[in-house]
C-alpha cells in the first residue's frame, strides 16, 4: 500500500523520522560503549591471572599436551584459532597485533546495522547515497533511481562484498560518520579494543586497523546471530538488474564456494574475506565438524600468493578439529563479565537456532521500527499542527 502526502508534507514527514531515527540512534554508542569491559580475559580458572594474557605476547601461544599435533607453520602476519562455542583460543600469533582488515571489518558492519534493518525494508537508491565511495572499491552494481530491498543490498555486502550497498545500508541508519562511531563503539562492547574504524565498508584508510583477535570475535559473534549465518553461509544470490531484471552473484570467499581452484573446506558455514593492496588478503572462515565449530581468522600471508589465505586457514582449522582435547586454551573471545561460570557458551546459531524467512522481519526489529515510526508520526502531527495554527492566525 502507497500514501501520498503533498511534497511540502512529504518533506516535513521525512525530516521528522529522520530526526527521530537520529535520535534515537545516538543513544546507541553510548549504551555500547558502556557494557565495554576489558577483553581476553586468559584462560578459565585463573591461569593466566598472575601475568598479561599469552595472546599478548608475540610469536604463536599454544598449550599443547603430550602427544598434540604440532601447529601448522604458516605465513600469516597473524592468526587465532578459536572454538566458536565456548570461545577458548587454541591457538594464535600475535592475536594483537594491529593490521588492516579490509573487507573483513564488514562483519563489524554487518553486527551494528543488521538488528535496525529487516530485510523487508524497500528503498530508492539516491545520489547522496552512493557518495564517497573509494575508487578501486569492490561494487555489487546498485544503481541511482532503482529500488532494492535490504535483503538484496545485504547479500551484496556478504556475498559480492560491495562498497556501494555498504554505503546505502549506512546512509539508512543515520550516515557513514555515524554508523562508524557506532561500529566503534560496538567493538568495545564486545571486548574487541584493537580496532579503530574509519571506513565503514573496510576500505583503507588512515588509521584504520584490526586484529586477528577482533576479527574473531565479530565473527563468533555474528555466528550467534541467525540473520548474520545466513547471510554470510550464502554461496549465490541473484541481485538486482535494471528493467526488473536480476543477475547472479557468488560469494568471493572461495574456501566456501571452491571458485578458481581452491578446494571447499568440507562443513564451512561462512564468515568473510577481503583484500587491499594495504591490508593484503584477509579471512575469517568457520566451519563445523562432529558438533564443533572453529573459527580461524588469518591476517595477510607472506607466501603462496592470493589464495594462501585459504590454504593457511585449511591448514589451522584442520589443526583445530584434530587438536580438539589435546591442547590447553591461551585465552579467550569472551569477556570475562559474560563468562558463565560453568558450562560452555551457547552454541552458535548457525548450528543451533532455526533460520527465519529471509525477509521476515523478527517482533523485536518490528516493534522498533514502529517505535520510531508512531515517534516520528506525533512529532510530524506536531510539526502540521503549529503551521495550521500560525496559518490561521494570519
Amino acid at each position: 500500500m502507497t500514501i501520498g502526502f503533498s511534497p511540502r508534507v512529504s518533506r516535513a514527514a521525512r525530516s521528522s523520522c529522520m530526526l527521530c531515527v537520529a535520535g534515537l540512534l545516538t543513544l546507541v554508542p553510548a549504551a555500547a560503549a558502556a557494557r565495554a569491559e576489558r577483553p581476553d580475559p586468559g584462560p578459565p580458572g585463573g591461569a593466566a591471572a598472575a601475568g598479561p594474557s599469552p595472546l599478548h605476547r608475540s610469536g604463536t601461544q599454544v598449550r599443547p599436551h603430550p602427544g598434540a599435533p604440532p601447529v601448522p607453520d604458516v605465513s600469516a602476519l597473524s592468526w587465532v584459532v578459536a572454538d566458536a562455542g565456548t570461545g577458548d583460543v587454541l591457538a594464535a600469533n600475535d592475536a594483537h597485533r594491529e593490521l588492516p582488515p579490509a573487507s573483513t571489518l564488514k562483519t563489524l558492519f554487518a553486527l551494528t546495522v543488521l538488528p535496525a534493518l529487516p530485510g523487508g525494508i524497500r528503498h530508492e537508491v539516491g545520489p547522496e547515497d552512493l557518495s564517497g565511495i573509494g575508487p578501486g572499491s569492490s561494487l555489487v552494481g546498485v544503481v541511482e533511481g532503482q529500488t532494492y530491498r535490504v535483503s538484496d543490498l545485504w547479500n551484496g555486502v556478504f556475498l559480492n562484498s560491495g562498497n556501494d550497498a555498504v554505503h546505502v545500508l549506512a546512509s539508512l541508519t543515520g550516515g557513514w560518520s555515524a554508523t562508524a562511531a557506532r561500529m566503534q563503539a560496538e567493538a568495545r562492547a564486545l571486548g574487541a579494543l584493537d580496532t579503530h574504524v574509519r571506513s565503514p565498508d573496510g576500505y583503507d584508510a588512515p588509521g584504520q586497523v584490526s586484529s586477528a583477535y577482533d576479527l574473531a570475535v565479530f565473527g563468533r559473534e555474528g555466528l550467534r546471530r541467525p540473520d548474520f549465518a545466513r547471510y554470510c553461509a550464502k554461496v549465490d544470490a541473484l541481485f538486482p538488474g535494471r528493467d526488473g531484471g536480476s543477475y547472479g552473484i557468488m560469494n568471493t570467499n572461495r574456501l566456501l564456494t571452491g571458485a578458481d581452484g581452491v578446494e571447499p573446506y568440507p562443513g564451512l558455514i561462512g564468515v568473510k574475506n577481503g583484500y587491499t593492496s594495504n591490508a593484503g588478503n584477509t579471512l575469517i572462515a568457520a566451519a563445523r565438524r562432529d558438533g564443533r565449530t572453529l573459527v580461524v581468522t588469518v591476517m595477510n600471508p607472506q607466501e603462496g600468493g592470493g589464495h594462501a589465505v585459504y590454504e593457511e586457514a585449511r591448514s589451522l582449522l584442520d589443526w583445530g578439529f584434530e587438536a580438539d582435547g589435546e591442547v590447553d586454551p591461551v585465552g579467550s573471545l569472551v569477556p570475562e563479565r559474560a563468562r558463565p561460570r560453568q558450562g560452555p557458551q551457547a552454541t552458535p546459531a548457525a548450528v543451533a537456532a532455526a533460520t527465519p524467512a529471509e525477509d521476515e522481519p523478527g517482533w523485536p526489529e518490528t516493534g522498533a521500527i514502529l517505535g520510531v515510526a508512531g515517534l516520528g508520526a506525533g512529532v510530524m502531527a506536531l510539526a502540521l499542527r503549529l503551521r495550521l495554527v500560525r496559518d490561521e492566525g494570519s
